[in-house]
């Protein structure tokens, strides 16, 4: 397993993921995250029948791991940050669940910040992960979405989404 990369069915504990990165480095001045869940639906919208009662992940694993490595690389390359862990979860989870962390350390706020919104908005372009909602009409595959590309559009990295 790889200290900055973690693809696995168990959930995860932010605080000890962020003591883990902060662990012995003085340096270190801010450190931002970022957790992703899976929504109730119902709860947005009041219907019973947009309920996501839950959701399957799939990824191809060395595929998955490589993938995330290089946009940590690429991270480091634009931001000046210390450390950044992304842990995904895949399997089948349900509603309130946690899906995906990220964190990033830095000597400030600034950088820590930019480069956890530019890798979550990278994972959620780039990173070769297959979602399926299980829903009361049935399961299906969630599409990505227009609005994910547009913000790593902000980053000047172009899809093929």
């Amino acid at each position: 397993m790889s200290a900055r990369v973690s693809i696995q069915t168990e959930d995860f504990n932010l605080a000890q993921e962020i003591e883990r990165l902060r662990l012995n480095d003085a340096r270190v001045g801010a450190v931002c995250s970022f957790v992703g869940t899976v929504r109730d639906t119902r709860a947005l919208t009041g219907q019973a029948h947009d309920e996501v009662q839950a959701m399957a992940l799939e990824h191809y694993p060395g595929m998955t791991e490589k993938s995330i490595e290089a946009m940590i690389d690429a991270a480091h390359q634009r931001f000046d940050i210390y450390q950044a862990r992304v842990i995904h979860r895949v399997g089948e989870l349900a509603p309130t669940d946690q899906i995906v962390m990220v964190a990033v350390t830095s000597a400030h706020r600034g950088e820590s910040f930019k480069a956890c919104e530019f890798l979550m908005d990278y994972l959620k372009t780039q990173a070769p992960f297959w979602k399926k909602e299980h829903t009361p009409q049935g399961a299906q595959w969630v599409d990505a979405r227009v609005t994910d590309d547009q913000a790593l559009a902000r980053w000047g990295i172009q899809t093929a989404n």
